[in-house]
């Protein structure tokens, strides 16, 4: 008999999701990733530096050069002035930076603060290492943090907190006060925040992406994500990486080298020559901005509900005017029916209440953003609703 470490643990929404996709021929929304062309002068570079044999393993910590520009960039636009020896990795995506700092710094009955809806790879991370997640649920329709429940559930085995901004579910972005509220309450503890900050660049109107960087108390207790994938559209890369003070970087880099040690070193390589002269991150908003205006004008007369979003490659959808049935139901019944693939919204969720929302990503070609919106206006409301 196997005795699992993960005993609740099924396959990921993601991988259920894109192989139903693939037996329908189905629009694909539910894939996190954005689907245009990778700039051509960083694939050139890539090409170059394996024809010229940077082909072995770098560094555990990553190649140096990228380590500078990532450093650069970090002091450019958040006034804060990394180590590059000491307190930037280089990490192969976003999930393992996340699952080695928490794997670093999470120990049996530990407890990590987790604002729900979260990402998949959160909750099982601090399992395995014993912790316990404590869920504080975002309050819906902003999905905004109410602080005064999150004192309530800190207690002597709070030893992190994970923030997400902009949330890659949801696409709401953390406000000046709830920056704030965090710095009061973690003040004068020893707790640790992990930030995901993997769309810091992806930010809407005139919302600011706050970066724990960007306060000096904050930032030495803070060890923070983000990635090139949505910058570059390479999340094909699996290239991200982590920044923090030398005290939970010397942590996090003792198990970084026996998880994975280190990452693709020619792709490393191009990425460093690319950063040093590339600031179109500065733009990348517009891009993304343009594609989510264009999607709700194609689905401006469907009865189906995109909800606000501040920031990040996604939003959700309501389709409470359609259908009573689960969201896993309904988003099956998509893929089959009307042949476009989307995320059940109740997959981020520690219970399972039917909101009826699915998340979709919308950086996508036109061509393909008319597709799915042609599908999904074709979907019939169930004889059922509403009743």
């Amino acid at each position: 008999m196997v005795s699992s470490k993960l005993p609740k643990a099924e396959r990921s929404v993601l991988a259920t999701m894109t192989e139903l996709a693939k037996v329908h021929n189905a629009v694909n929304l539910a894939l996190p990733m954005a689907d245009f062309p990778c700039p051509e002068e960083l694939v050139s570079l890539v090409n170059k530096y394996m024809v010229d044999g940077y082909n072995n393993f770098s560094s555990l910590e990553g190649v140096i050069g990228l380590r500078e520009a990532i450093v650069a960039k970090s002091k450019n636009l958040y006034g804060i002035d990394y180590n590059v020896d000491t307190e930037v990795t280089i990490t192969a995506g976003v999930s393992q930076a996340v699952s080695t700092a928490i794997s670093a710094h999470i120990r049996e009955g530990d407890e990590v603060l987790v604002f729900v809806p979260a990402a998949e790879f959160y909750v099982p991370a601090i399992e395995l290492n014993g912790g316990r997640a404590v869920y504080v649920p975002l309050k819906a329709p902003g999905f905004r943090i109410e602080w005064d429940e999150v004192k309530k559930m800190i207690s002597s085995k709070t030893k992190m907190i994970i923030v997400d901004s902009p949330h890659s579910i949801t696409g709401s972005v953390f406000s000046e006060e709830d920056i704030r509220q965090l710095r009061k309450l973690t003040n004068g503890t020893k707790i640790i925040i992990l930030s995901n900050e993997i769309f810091e660049h992806i930010v809407f109107g005139d919302q600011r992406h706050h970066s724990m960087s960007m306060y000096p108390d904050l930032a030495a207790r803070s060890l923070i994500v983000s990635s090139f994938g949505p910058l570059y559209h390479i999340s094909g890369w699996s290239l991200a990486y982590i920044l923090g003070p030398d005290k939970l970087m010397k942590e996090f880099r003792k198990i970084h080298q026996f998880f994975i040690y280190t990452v693709n070193t020619p792709m490393q390589y191009a990425l460093a020559d690319y950063l040093k002269k590339d600031h179109s991150y500065l733009e990348a908003g517009d891009l993304y901005q343009g594609k989510k205006n264009y999607f709700q004008r194609l689905m401006a007369d469907s009865k189906f509900k995109i909800l606000p979003s501040s920031g990040s490659y996604y939003v959700l959808m309501d389709y409470s005017q359609l259908s009573n049935e689960p969201d896993f139901v309904f988003a099956e019944r998509l893929v089959k029916d009307y042949g476009i693939a989307t995320i059940p919204a109740s997959a981020f969720q520690h219970e399972k209440a039917n909101e009826r929302l699915l998340r979709i990503c919308f950086a996508k070609p036109n061509q393909i953003l008319e597709n799915a919106a042609n599908n999904l206006k074709a979907v019939s409301v169930t004889s059922t609703v509403n009743q």
